[in-house]
């Protein structure tokens, strides 16, 4: 199939041979497509496991009008991930899957059809439930959208910039040429898995399509059901990761700062993230290590505090850095 499609699906995978048969099979499935021209790209994102020859058993048995596609991405981390995906992506819409998210079977028509009626949105996301192995803890609705379960009503709206929310990379569509005018190749979160310490490079790509006057919208009528392993819900893994949203929140912080305030904000971001921690102590007192929601929470608040001096010290902050070493260049971390 050559020329531009209307609609990619791209699921960028690590490791991902024991989900992708059920993802693809619910693209194999899905209704009221029989009008859009797509297709499925699956990136591998340097995969140790048998994920190639899952997708190579698909290809060979696959029936339907829409090609499945594979790829090999080597840099190791979602944001690279990504990035191959759009280049290497058709469709002048182009909705990611991780491969532990199952779409309902209407899920392709649904996204196509938002792009086409809302020609502006250079990105929206989908309704996200999750589907626990195990029952979450109590109040867990309060940290639900960090891993990426989003269920705000029923009703599309629009991210507006003042509102400081997006919507993450799970199930987001984004419109190709509103990503390749306005996210960079290699963001800043270029995230490696957790051990590099930052995440949420998912919202970074789609701060810069917001930044740049295109539309952010969410789209209760696109479902997604997130696969929630057991393990996802334990402490250690759940303080791991609001640590690393909260190391990352720096630059987000300065992206949606015009330059010439960043220093004073920075100040000011400083100040207020102190005075959330000390709520935080006094409202928990003693509970706050022993309550799961109460700790996380508090993990993400003492991230962000120290966010901008985390970013000041790793190789991740360099782009903020000519070689010179002067005071003023420091500085740069704000600006």
């Amino acid at each position: 199939m050559t020329g531009c499609l209307e609609f990619t699906v791209a699921i960028p995978t690590y490791n991902g041979e024991s989900r992708l048969p059920e993802l693809l099979e619910r693209l194999r499935n899905q209704l009221n497509t029989e009008d859009i021209s797509w297709e499925i790209i699956v990136v591998d994102n340097n995969s140790t496991d048998n994920t190639a020859t899952v997708v190579k058993n698909y290809q060979a048995s696959w029936q339907c009008s829409y090609p499945i596609k594979y790829c090999f991405e080597a840099q190791q981390g979602a944001a690279y991930a990504r990035q191959r995906a759009v280049e290497e992506a058709q469709g002048t819409l182009i909705g990611f899957l991780d491969d532990d998210n199952y779409p309902a079977l209407d899920w392709v028509a649904s996204a196509y059809a938002f792009g086409q009626n809302n020609p502006k949105a250079g990105a929206y996301g989908s309704q996200i439930h999750g589907d626990f192995e195990v029952e979450p803890p109590e109040n867990f609705e309060k940290i639900a959208c960090f891993l990426a379960i989003i269920e705000r009503g029923i009703k599309p709206h629009r991210y507006e910039p003042y509102m400081k929310v997006l919507p993450p990379g799970a199930g987001l569509v984004v419109r190709k040429e509103a990503w390749c005018k306005t996210v960079p190749k290699r963001l800043v979160l270029n995230n490696k898995g957790k051990e590099a310490g930052l995440a949420s490079e998912d919202l970074e790509a789609v701060l810069y399509i917001q930044l740049s006057g295109w539309e952010i919208w969410y789209n209760p009528e696109m479902q997604i059901y997130h696969q929630i392993p057991a393990w996802r819900l334990q402490k250690e893994y759940l303080i791991r990761l609001f640590r690393c949203v909260g190391l990352s929140k720096h630059h987000l912080r300065m992206l949606r700062t015009q330059p010439w305030k960043r220093p004073l904000a920075s100040v000011g971001y400083l100040v207020n993230d102190l005075r959330k921690i000390i709520t935080h102590l006094v409202k928990y007192r003693g509970a706050v290590q022993s309550n799961l929601i109460a700790a996380c929470e508090m993990e993400l608040l003492v991230s962000s505090l120290i966010s901008p001096f985390f970013l000041l010290k790793t190789k991740h902050f360099n782009t903020y850095f000519s070689s010179s070493r002067s005071v003023g260049n420091i500085w740069k971390i704000f600006l």
